[in-house]
């Protein structure tokens, strides 16, 4: 399959109701792809970034969503019409929430947000070759004791 076909992208409201609808979508074109070896560590990242989307920008926040795979990577992008680059915490073991960012750079080869014209762009990159399951498990925190500015993102100029 040539790498020019391996391109997806969809539009959407950043509700939870629709996080499994589209989590359904990214795992099929995955599978047509052959790369269903990286679905869940997928998965996770994308619903980690459309529950930031939902939480920070709005609860009916439009966004994009777009799939790129190549030789060996395969790229995950979701726009939104906000400005504001994401920032990642440190939370306390106890906390609910604010790990999102976390888990997205445990699970990827690397991670960033740039601006755009009408927003911002957060992706992340996942090795197409597949992870064993022991080291994708451990890499995934539980709880994070980070200094500050260890999880910044890459900044495109």
């Amino acid at each position: 399959m040539e790498d020019m076909d391996r391109r997806y992208e969809l539009r959407l409201t950043a509700e939870p109701s629709r996080f499994a609808v589209v989590r359904r979508i990214v795992q099929a074109h995955l599978r047509h792809w052959h790369l269903a070896a990286v679905t869940d560590q997928t998965l996770l990242g994308i619903t980690e970034l459309l529950a930031n989307v939902y939480q920070h920008v709005g609860p009916t926040a439009p966004c994009t969503l777009r799939l790129r795979a190549d030789t060996d990577t395969l790229t995950v992008e979701v726009c939104d019409n906000s400005p504001d680059l994401p920032q990642a915490r440190s939370p306390e073991p106890l906390d609910s929430g604010g790990r999102g960012l976390s888990i997205v750079a445990a699970l990827c080869k690397e991670w960033g947000a740039q601006l755009a014209d009408t927003g911002k762009t957060v992706w992340f990159t996942v090795a197409t070759s597949p992870v064993p399951a022991p080291a994708l498990l451990a890499a995934v925190p539980l709880a994070v004791d980070v200094p500050a500015g260890a999880l910044e993102p890459v900044l495109a100029d």
